[in-house]
């Protein structure tokens, strides 16, 4: 896999896949993107409901990035987090120690304790926060039914990576979900829709990210 580093819009660091001729960001800005799609528009709509325990999967866990927003958003408050992460390509040392995340974020510790636990076992990186990285392709996971609160679907876009998008991954990870949870991502594709509407899914547009005129957050209706 060849990967070139890139700097973002909002002095973020992110990755170009040259293979894909793809970024695992916005280059409008990763830490910008990551925040509006997955922090303010899934986590906070469940953290505003006093919850006490969350369970979160990430479809493509990537960079971290996402999972480092969410260990830093709720290192505060008295709610213990499971994050179950599948990324079928873990990107090495070297390239993470590239990004600027921690620099950025002040966050150092947390970015470490994120990357420096091993794959394919629970890790508890703080003592609200056990973490699961699984490596591993999403079409091969066992996911066991009724288990998520909360999915951030974060693959590369539909037309690099259609196989991530098709009804039956799609499928999967709904039953994966609780009744009334949040699944969210960028994409705003049509087919995207019409897929989460018909496994039983309240299908939302709404504005994405700076460079982005929507995306969607979807929720179980069973």
């Amino acid at each position: 896999m060849s990967l070139q580093l890139i700097q973002t819009e909002d002095g973020s660091s992110s990755l170009m896949h040259l293979g894909l001729n793809e970024t695992y960001h916005s280059t409008h800005g990763a830490v910008q993107e990551s925040n509006h799609v997955f922090i303010e528009s899934g986590l906070m709509s469940l953290l505003q409901a006093n919850i006490k325990e969350i369970s979160i999967l990430e479809i493509g866990f990537g960079t971290g990035l996402n999972a480092l927003l969410t260990f830093l958003k709720t290192k505060p408050l008295d709610i213990k987090v499971y994050y179950y992460a599948i990324e079928a390509f873990p990107l090495g040392e070297k390239t993470l120690s590239g990004l600027n995340y921690s620099q950025l974020l002040n966050s150092a510790k947390e970015f470490n304790a994120i990357h420096d636990c091993p794959w394919n076992e629970p890790a508890n990186i703080s003592t609200n926060f056990n973490l699961y990285k699984r490596a591993a392709k999403v079409e091969d996971e066992f996911l066991e039914p009724k288990k998520f609160d909360l999915v951030y679907f974060d693959a590369f876009a539909p037309n690099k990576q259609p196989e991530m998008w098709g009804l039956d991954v799609l499928a999967k990870v709904v039953t994966a979900m609780k009744p009334q949870g949040v699944f969210v991502t960028y994409s705003a594709k049509g087919q995207l829709k019409r897929d989460l509407s018909s496994l039983g899914l309240t299908v939302e547009k709404i504005p994405g990210p700076p460079g982005k005129r929507e995306m969607i957050r979807a929720i179980l209706n069973l």
